[in-house]
């Protein structure tokens, strides 16, 4: 995780810290590619942090001995190079004697937990929508509708979060305690469309078609008339973000992290 992300300001312990205190954390944050280099991603990230130490959750982060996850190399169809990524970041992680671990990125998430079990990394996995959700039932984070009673959201479910691992309630609970009006595109849970980006298309060039799913999928979102929509995912939040802006509605449409509704005071 790049220094500036948490900065010496946001009080973040790395594991190493930790363990040179001789303490273990509650949980891991899995920082991610996108949430320690993605200008947007780490707007992301900081709302996060601030809610965990709001929470009083005790947490700490890999700092730079964190590598990528290996999903694009996965997706994309390198596996030699995803295995030998696992397998450093398994090594790490049991180093320490990592025990549960919370994403921001649902690839990472989906990786984490599905496919580093077989390669010897067991660990709890949850999306940062499930943990906050928990923490709100267990009275560890109060909410506040603030700035977003009332008004029209949307949620986008990532593929990752939704169709492979079947969550889809964690963030639509924590949009409720919001006092916002949810409204649910055509296509959401099960049937929720992709935003484009997953299984590494978003590091390629679009191939030969009419339209841009992005494109598509931010139609069935303007059909709704949002005043907000929100997404768990940031190559969600990207894609969604340059759909929003290729209909010239970003003046009026915010595209907002789960996270950032409950800080209620998004960068």
């Amino acid at each position: 995780m790049e220094e500036s992300t948490t900065g010496q300001g946001q009080g973040v312990p790395t594991m190493a810290e930790m363990a040179a205190a001789g303490k273990q954390p509650e949980v891991l944050f899995w920082v991610g590619c996108a949430g320690s280099f993605d200008d947007r991603a780490k707007k992301i990230t900081r709302a996060f942090v601030k809610l965990l130490q709001k929470a009083g959750v005790s947490f700490a982060v890999l700092g730079t001995e964190e590598s990528c996850t290996g999903d694009p190399a996965k997706r994309a169809g390198n596996e030699f190079l995803f295995q030998m990524q696992a397998a450093t970041n398994i090594q790490v992680l049991n180093a320490y004697g990592v025990r549960k671990i919370v994403a921001t990125c649902p690839h990472c998430f989906n990786t984490l937990k599905n496919e580093y079990p077989g390669l010897g990394g067991d660990y709890e996995v949850v999306h940062h929508t499930q943990l906050l959700r928990d923490l709100i039932r267990e009275g560890r984070l109060s909410v506040e509708g603030g700035s977003f009673r009332g008004k029209r959201i949307t949620f986008h479910d990532p593929c990752y979060l939704g169709r492979a691992n079947g969550v889809y309630e964690a963030p639509r609970e924590i949009i409720r305690e919001l006092d916002a009006d949810l409204v649910e595109m055509k296509n959401c849970r099960q049937r929720g469309l992709c935003c484009g980006a997953g299984g590494a298309q978003m590091f390629k060039e679009a191939e030969k078609g009419t339209k841009e799913v992005n494109i598509k999928r931010t139609e069935e979102a303007l059909e709704t008339q949002p005043e907000v929509i929100a997404a768990a995912c940031p190559f969600c939040n990207t894609m969604m973000t340059d759909g929003v802006k290729n209909k010239e509605k970003e003046h009026h449409i915010q595209v907002l992290d789960i996270a950032e509704l409950l800080q209620d005071d998004p960068e």
